[in-house]
């Protein structure tokens, strides 16, 4: 009885060799990419995903800042009193109404500065640092700088308005009708800068081959923009249109630190309202059932958002 003798291929010894030591590899890579992500997923679970679970689970008890533990169970009563309170649904539409202020033109100017910086040879630090510099500083800052522009007859807004021969009024943030018209305008100051960065990024990634070439066929700046720009910048403006109207949602510093909710409670948004409910009538229930309700409102619009978006997408293909 003979024993065959298997005899591999000096290549295919190679090749296995090499791809046990790549497999190797790549295991030990993985294991130090854990290594790295350790910390931030022991922060993440620790000051933000696991809060929000007890967040949740506070909003069915009867929990409150004055005693210890989650207190008696109440089930969705924390719930049907938010829906059922007239104050809830006003802070609502302000919150939605300050993001159809904020929005549209935090999108539009961030795209159409972006494009003009884009198109400059030189000088773009400049404009990358003017506007990208607001963004930087604390909500209280600014806060207090459109305070002071707002402020009646004093303000830089009423010298403007003498300037211009009108009647200075009594502020904009003392006038229910106007108050926040000026909360938007201090955000659309302080945070039209992210959203220019974004975009400016999303430009130098286009080939200037494309416009050189648009250019020879004879197509105005205007057409460039429109065939060339837009389109590809389509998945740029959806992450930022997403992104606004999330951060727009959870406006909450400037319109404590520049109205406090006022005049009354014209521009009481959401989160002051949360905010009110657990810390003055330290009810933290209540408070979280609140915030439950404005998570689900931003979830529909976000997947209302990603549908749309996907339809878009599926008509073009």
């Amino acid at each position: 009885m003979t024993t065959a003798t298997l005899v591999v291929p000096r290549t295919t010894r190679k090749r296995a060799e090499s791809s046990l030591r790549s497999g190797r590899s790549a295991g030990s890579e993985s294991r130090g990419a854990w290594w790295f992500l350790a910390p931030f997923g022991i922060f993440y679970l620790a000051f933000l995903l696991g809060p929000t679970i007890y967040m949740m689970v506070m909003s069915f008890f009867n929990t409150s800042t004055v005693r210890a533990g989650l207190g008696s169970f109440a089930g969705f009563a924390n719930y049907a009193e938010m829906l059922g309170r007239a104050e809830f649904w006003s802070s609502l539409w302000h919150t939605l109404q300050f993001t159809l202020y904020t929005t549209p033109p935090l999108v539009i100017l961030a795209f159409v500065f972006a494009v003009l910086t884009n198109r400059m040879r030189r000088g773009q630090w400049f404009f990358r640092l003017a506007f990208f510099l607001p963004y930087i500083l604390p909500s209280a800052t600014i806060s207090l700088i459109w305070v002071f522009i707002f402020t009646p007859t004093t303000g830089l807004w009423a010298t403007v308005e003498s300037w211009l021969g009108l009647t200075p009024g009594a502020g904009i943030l003392s006038d229910p009708n106007t108050a926040m018209i000026g909360i938007a305008l201090a955000t659309l100051w302080w945070t039209i800068g992210f959203n220019f960065v974004l975009y400016l990024a999303g430009l130098q990634e286009i080939p200037r081959e494309l416009y050189e070439a648009a250019a020879v066929d004879g197509a105005s700046t205007w057409q460039q923009v429109r065939h060339i720009t837009i389109p590809l910048l389509g998945r740029t403006t959806t992450m930022v249109v997403l992104l606004q109207i999330i951060a727009s949602l959870k406006i909450f510093d400037q319109v404590y630190l520049m109205t406090g909710g006022g005049p009354g409670i014209s521009t009481q948004v959401t989160l002051g309202l949360v905010t009110n409910t657990a810390f003055t009538d330290n009810r933290l229930g209540a408070a979280s059932a609140a915030s439950v309700l404005l998570f689900i409102v931003i979830v529909i619009i976000a997947v209302i958002r990603q549908l749309l978006e996907r339809r878009t997408a599926r008509r073009e293909a």
